[in-house]
């Protein structure tokens, strides 16, 4: 079943061209793939049932480094307008971060040379590279042309770039792939093409499923080794980080994540976030959702920095990617005004690296009220840094007034900026967006 691929250029995606009609036809044809899958989970369920629950006692319970490593942000270069990529170079060094991603699409292996250039470049300049290889319904059908495309991007930008993510959001029929079969097909040629070139250290990332469906990891992680195991881990459905999704929070879903890394990979497989972030209201055909998942500028760069709390003091992600820096529908900056504005998200982005990196988390508290639901209180993260002492805090039902019990040298907005607070009680008020509480 093949459709005509097209671009939708503003959303950074494909349209989705094939009918309704046609993709529920497919589905119903499909039904031994759904057994399958059905009985594979049913294997698993008990392991990750009880796994599951040994990761969420220790969730927050430990000391975890917070590496610069961990910050990682994705960008896309602009070909052909070699001033906007300097923007995009420049910018990146605003951020503070290290690690960058980029999409190299299969349908652009002729523009192979640009991305070397553009690899080559952030390589020089200190920055560790991974590309997120894209996949259309061609490659699945054109096994050759998909095998010629792997070989040719790992040639070029392997030395410079050493890992790739294989496939993208393939359990959404837009992208090309109708079922996990499908998928093992271009995974599992991508294994064959890095071992024929022989070199070690490149090294695969996958299997890229996008939002909540770790039900299709049990039969991928056991066909293909990924030497890195990925989710594109949406929670823009529900809004912010906390709320609960089949009663599943994005930490929850995160513990769930790293189950499943933990039970079909080797010991110590690194469980990255590849792609997430907060699509914006009013921007039109630029936002890849429409809706309700939308939010304003102000509350995605709140949203932004909590997911980054919430995941990387779990213990549990090595990187977390926000998808993207320049895009006007979701990311840090517009590019459809000139020159280039910056959103709240960019300075909260560059404050929260330059913070966090280099610190360890030591505690987590929260405070529910008394009379209130759970989940209703304070979030408070601890951290150390040297010789110095913070908390990153927020509350999640409307406006608190706290005091930590310790002496406060300085509370700084989530950009950085001095916040006014109680001194002579030495109460901070809280809300939704975070604070740095600097103890003395």
């Amino acid at each position: 079943m093949s459709f005509k691929f097209e671009w939708n250029e503003p959303a950074d995606q494909p349209h989705n061209v094939a009918p309704r009609t046609e993709r529920t036809r497919h589905h119903i044809c499909r039904w031994p793939t759904y057994l399958a899958l059905l009985g594979s989970n049913l294997v698993w369920a008990p392991r990750v049932f009880w796994r599951y629950q040994a990761i969420r006692r220790r969730m927050y319970r430990r000391l975890v480094d917070i590496t610069p490593e961990m910050f990682g942000l994705a960008v896309s270069p602009r070909f052909g307008r070699p001033d906007e990529t300097e923007q995009i170079v420049d910018l990146l060094h605003e951020t503070g971060v290290r690690q960058v991603l980029f999409r190299l699409p299969s349908w652009e292996k002729n523009r192979l040379g640009e991305y070397e250039d553009f690899v080559l470049r952030l390589h020089n300049e200190g920055y560790g590279l991974a590309a997120a290889l894209l996949q259309r319904r061609e490659d699945v059908f054109e096994a050759g042309a998909w095998t010629d495309f792997l070989t040719a991007a790992f040639n070029r930008l392997g030395p410079a770039c050493p890992y790739f993510e294989i496939g993208h959001a393939w359990n959404r029929t837009k992208w090309g792939v109708w079922d996990h079969r499908e998928y093992l097909r271009l995974a599992r040629a991508a294994v064959s093409a890095r071992d024929r070139i022989g070199w070690k250290f490149i090294k695969l990332v996958g299997p890229a499923v996008i939002d909540f469906e770790f039900h299709l990891y049990p039969p991928v992680l056991r066909s293909v080794e990924f030497d890195v195991i990925s989710s594109l881990l949406y929670v823009d459905r529900v809004g912010a980080p906390e709320n609960a999704q089949y009663g599943f929070t994005a930490a929850k879903k995160i513990a769930l994540f790293k189950t499943y890394a933990d039970l079909l990979t080797p010991v110590d497989t690194p469980a990255w976030i590849t792609e997430f972030n907060w699509p914006l209201e009013n921007t039109g055909a630029w936002s890849p959702a429409s809706g309700k998942p939308n939010v304003s500028e102000d509350i995605q760069a709140d949203f932004l920095v909590r997911y980054y709390a919430i995941a990387l003091t779990s213990g549990l992600i090595d990187r977390a990617y926000w998808w993207q820096m320049v895009a006007p529908g979701y990311g840090l900056v517009d590019s459809r005004e000139t020159p280039w504005r910056k959103r709240p998200s960019f300075a909260a982005f560059a404050f929260m690296v330059s913070m966090l990196s280099g610190s360890a988390f030591i505690g987590k508290e929260e405070t529910t009220l008394a009379g209130e639901k759970a989940g209703s209180g304070d979030e408070v993260y601890h951290f150390r840094k040297g010789d110095r002492e913070f908390a990153l805090v927020w509350t999640l039902g409307g406006t608190r007034r706290r005091s930590f019990g310790r002496t406060i040298g300085v509370v700084l907005d989530r950009s950085g900026t001095p916040a006014a607070w109680d001194r002579d009680g030495g109460v901070v008020h809280l809300d939704g967006s975070p604070r740095y509480v600097i103890f003395e």
